[in-house]
């Protein structure tokens, strides 16, 4: 990995862990799902568009479906990660969801593709497994236990991350969407699907404004350029070491949930958040 795709990918870890908290701290559902999408697609519209007049962008059918694909997976994403905010805490909740993506497509490759995982990847498996364990509360410790409905979303928000992983890589590498455009339309894609929603809520919205407008504004730009960065970096970098490398955020989360947000258990979780972290280098390079 070059040194331009590992900085592009540190900047990434940090916007990312950021805009989470700012999501867990809002408990806000789909009206602050749909709002930010909107205002992202407000902010950047200007550099899209200066992109466009710059190079004119040709998209065919295939990248069309691209593009609608990772606008369903990115707002089951966002949905399910609110909903595991609002159901436990930001420290036990993104590593599960950063960290069981990788494992996820570990397994369903060895029970679908009939690949014979290495040592080494099976170890990582092994860490990643432990690690859930230790962020699920452990055996000894029911008082620190999360509640299953985060561990689930948690680990919905994992497979789904798996899922436009694979699908965004191939987007702007092989079918070459430009980052900045692919990312825009799947944020344009994700308010007009949410759009029949907030029209039937309408009351709701300018109450989630007032309550998380500057959340909503810190997600609407954090979100996306952390995203672009990482598009970006897998245009020339395999998505192998990519996907691996932006999920030091685990431990930036970890530490933000218990300093910012009193979330306790620290040392635990952040052995957990280490241990996912070397599972998952395990498992690419096994």
């Amino acid at each position: 990995m070059t040194l331009a795709a590992l900085a592009l990918i540190l900047i990434a870890a940090f916007l990312h862990a950021g805009w989470n908290l700012l999501a867990k701290r809002s408990n806000g559902g789909a009206i602050f799902v749909w709002l930010f999408a909107a205002c992202a697609c407000l902010i950047y519209g200007p550099f899209v568009a200066l992109l466009a007049l710059a190079y004119p962008p040709h998209l065919d059918g295939l990248a069309w479906a691209c593009v609608l694909a990772t606008s369903l997976l990115h707002l089951g994403y966002f949905l399910s990660l609110q909903r595991g905010y609002r159901s436990g805490d930001l420290s036990v909740v993104y590593p599960l969801a950063r960290g069981t993506g990788p494992l996820l497509t570990m397994l369903l490759a060895v029970l679908l593709l009939n690949e014979q995982p290495s040592g080494l990847a099976v170890f990582g498996a092994g860490l990643i497994v432990a690690s859930v364990f230790i962020l699920s509360g452990g055996p000894g410790n029911v008082a620190r236990r999360p509640q299953p409905a985060a561990i689930g979303y948690g680990l919905l928000t994992g497979t789904l991350i798996a899922s436009y992983t694979l699908l965004d890589k191939y987007a702007v590498s092989a079918v070459l969407v430009p980052p900045l455009l692919y990312d825009w339309l799947g944020n344009l894609g994700r308010t007009l699907l949410l759009t029949p929603y907030a029209l039937r809520c309408r009351s709701q919205i300018a109450a989630e404004w007032r309550a998380n407008r500057n959340a909503i504004m810190g997600v609407a730009i954090m979100s996306p350029l952390a995203y672009i960065l990482v598009l970006t970096a897998m245009t020339f970098t395999p998505v192998s070491y990519v996907a691996p490398a932006r999920e030091v955020s685990i431990l930036i989360a970890v530490v933000l949930g218990a300093r910012l947000l009193d979330e306790g258990a620290l040392r635990s979780r952040l052995i957990a958040a280490v241990g996912m972290v070397c599972g998952i280098a395990a498992l690419v390079l096994g």
